[in-house]
């Protein structure tokens, strides 16, 4: 027989400059709740090895991975398991298409805002610089600057939830 679940999951995504720790608060707030974690660092480095050397680059690849998961994430929605996804969703474009993905599987949505200073990032950056060399070339100030200029706080008119973390 047929389990016909009629809960859905919830998305929860994450809001946070390059370097906040949205990667770290992802991964503890998975194993805290049990939600299905979906990583873009990790499903990058799988699926485009040594494809990312600059913010062009990352943007291309970023795009692909979000189309090849949409499927995929409303899929685990609908089954009735909860999704945290560690993408950062630092522009409105970026919150308008979780956003849609969670409302075509009639699912709730939840944003993370990881608020931290400029510094705190930036350090936050060097550290990771030191412990994965792998994304030395990536994680630099300059890079931060640029992805930085990007960055979209989010408001109440966009409709989502935000849970606030400092």
């Amino acid at each position: 027989m047929a389990d016909k679940r009629t809960s859905k999951g919830t998305l929860h995504f994450l809001i946070g400059k390059m370097g906040a720790g949205k990667s770290t608060y992802s991964k503890k707030f998975s194993v805290d709740t049990g939600y299905i974690l979906i990583s873009e660092d990790e499903w990058l480095a799988q699926l485009f090895p040594d494809e990312i050397n600059n913010f062009d680059d990352y943007i291309s690849r970023h795009c692909r991975l979000l189309s090849l998961l949409e499927d995929h994430i409303k899929q685990i929605l609908k089954a009735g398991s909860s999704v945290i996804l560690d993408f950062p969703g630092n522009t409105v474009e970026t919150r308008t298409w979780f956003k849609a993905v969670a409302q075509s599987a009639n699912a709730p949505l939840v944003a993370h805002y990881i608020k931290a200073s400029d510094e705190k990032c930036l350090a936050q950056i060097n550290i990771r610089r030191v412990e994965q060399p792998t994304r030395a070339k990536f994680d630099t100030p300059e890079v931060f600057q640029k992805v930085n200029r990007f960055f979209e706080e989010p408001t109440e008119a966009e409709g989502i939830t935000v849970n606030l973390v400092e």
